[in-house]
Formats: structure tokens, sequence, C-alpha cells
């Protein structure tokens, strides 16, 4: 007897999962669009440009996952979260996922009950001083203002950071990132603090950047990347391997342009199971052979996304660094497509 009801129990447990799982991916299907959340502004990263189209290293991903479960890279319907707004958004359903300057920590994973499906940016936080303000570094700041986003990681780390170094502040609290460079630029806070990647794009939007430094102490590490609501196991597969697939093709030699000529012709067994020219790689996750094809193809590879939004040839300028491919010295690379 109580066999029979733990085995009905797991069964309709089961089916419970398998329902969840499905859920995302059969409503993105049915709606024709893809809801993803991404910052209020961030250049290079998530931002509309004059036209309001949405452009960015973040919003690469959103229309790479779109591009592989629809077949049409413009079809995200685009959410601006703060960093109050965005585990809401996503817990309740407004969005099917986050694509935004997120951390990954124990407690989001866990606590909050979301997956992260990768890192796309290894980070870490940093500051922004004024030159006038004649500091060196962040151990210099003794008594300084601090402008400082609410409900972020970098709350902490900055507690954290001035307390072993037993030095002062004076917390500025602002809601997002635009709201905190105009207090910054009008003088209400010293220094503004956040993911170094977040200052540098801050700081190319600047009238005079060269006015403006970074400190040299990274003080945290700040592993960003989409996430997903947990108990949605096949969505975040798709959204996890999406991302895989563009950091795989750059390490293959992948290209959007050179994409369709790889999937005709190549002899790399690897390259042809991701791009689905052998292999069933699509039906495990509920797609068709070509996902990773069109999400390449659309986007570009890990490279090309990184190089055409914040690379060193773009008013942001950052450098691969630790992002770079683990073959050229990074911590980048993606598990095999096999």
């Amino acid at each position: 007897m109580k066999k029979s009801i733990i085995l009905g129990a797991l069964t309709i447990a089961g089916l419970s999962a398998g329902a969840a799982a499905a859920g995302t991916l059969d409503d993105v299907k049915a709606r024709g669009t893809l809801n993803c959340g991404v910052s209020t502004g961030l250049a290079g990263f998530s931002a509309p440009d004059a036209n309001g189209e949405w452009m960015g290293f973040d919003v690469a991903v959103c229309r790479a996952v779109a591009a592989a479960v629809l077949g049409d890279a413009t079809a995200v319907e685009f959410v601006p979260t703060t960093g109050k707004t965005r585990f809401t958004a996503l817990s309740s359903g407004e969005i099917d996922m986050l694509s935004r300057n997120t951390t990954w920590t124990f407690s989001r994973d866990t606590d909050l009950k979301f997956d992260f499906a990768g890192v796309n940016y290894y980070d870490g936080q940093g500051f922004l001083a004024p030159k006038a303000l004649g500091v060196s570094s962040a151990k210099d700041l003794d008594g300084a203002t601090v402008c400082i986003q609410t409900g972020t990681t970098t709350e902490l780390n900055l507690a954290d950071f001035f307390r072993a170094n037993n030095i002062s502040y004076e917390p500025v609290p602002i809601e997002t990132n635009a709201e905190a460079i105009q207090q910054y630029l009008a003088g209400a806070c010293d220094v503004y603090t956040t993911d170094a990647s977040g200052l540098a794009s801050s700081r190319a939007t600047f009238e005079t950047p060269g006015d403006h430094v970074l400190l040299p102490e990274i003080i945290s590490k700040e592993p960003l990347g989409p996430l997903v609501r947990h108990g949605d196991n096949d969505w975040a597969d798709i959204v996890r391997w999406t991302l895989n697939a563009l950091i795989a093709a750059e390490e293959l030699g992948v290209s959007s342009t050179n994409v369709s000529e790889m999937a005709a012709s190549t002899n790399n067994p690897e390259v042809a199971r991701l791009l689905g020219a052998e292999g069933d790689l699509g039906a495990m996750i509920g797609l068709d052979a070509e996902w990773a094809k069109r999400a390449i193809e659309a986007q570009g590879n890990y490279g090309e996304v990184f190089a055409k939004n914040i690379g060193e040839e773009t008013p942001i300028g950052l450098a691969r660094g630790l992002n770079a491919q683990w073959t050229d010295g990074g911590l980048l690379y993606a598990p095999p497509f096999r």
C-alpha cells in the first residue's frame, strides 16, 4: 500500500515537473515572442539606440535565444528592469528570461529559486572617481560619499570592503544606472561603484571621459549571466546551450559569415553536431536541427558579439581579459556538443 502511494506521489511529482519544464517553451512558441528582461539602459550591454531598437552584449543573448526558438532574432519584447524589479519580473512570469548585468550568487541560485544558464561576462566590482578628487586607490576613500544601486551585490561588497579596511563611507542610494550617473556627475557623491564593465560603459557616455578614472581595486568576483526560473529545466537547457553555442562557435572558428558554408562542408564532427549537420542535439531540447546555426547566424559567435558591443574598438573599450577563450588564457569555454 505504502509503495503504491509513494509511486503515485512520484508519478504526480514527475508530471508536475514535466509540465513546469515544458511551460516556458510552449508559452514562447504560442506567443510568438520572447519576453526578455534587460537593464534600464547600460551602453554596450543593453540600451535602446536612436531608433528605439535595443542593442548590446546582453541583448544579443536574448536575440540568439529568439533565433534558436522562434527562427527570428527580432521576435523579442524587451522589458527594462532595475536592480530591485528584475527578480520579481522573472519569478512572476512577466519575463521568460533575464539577460542583464546580474551576478550569479549562492542565494540567488537557491533562496530566490533561479537557475543561472552560465556566465557571459566575468566581472568584478570597481570604483569610478573624478580625476579632480585626487585619489589613486579605493583605500584613500575614507569618509567618501558613494553612489550605489540598491538591491545589488555591490551594496554588500562595498560594506565588506570598507569594514575590512577600517575606513568609513556614506552611501548615496540610487535605483538605476542613469540616476547614479546623474548624481555622480552632479557631485552628489564622490565616487560611483558597480561592476567595472558598467563603469567603463557609463564613462564612455560622458562628455569628457578622460576627466574620470577607474581606481585599480577590483573588490569582488562578479560572474554575470542570463537566468531563468527554477523548475523549468527544459527552458534552462535552451538558454544555457544557446549561450554555449555562441562560445563554442568562436573556439571552433564558426562565425556569422561562414556558418552556412561550414554547416554544409565541415569535416569537424563537433562543428557538424553544433550546426545540425549530423546527430540529433536539437531534438534533445525540443528544437529543430538548425537552432544553433540560426543563433550564430543572427548574432555572431561570442567573439563577434563582444567586439561589436563592448570590445576595444568600441567607445566602451573593454579588453577580453578573463573573457578570452581558454585557449587564449581566459576563463571561457563551452562544454562539448556531443
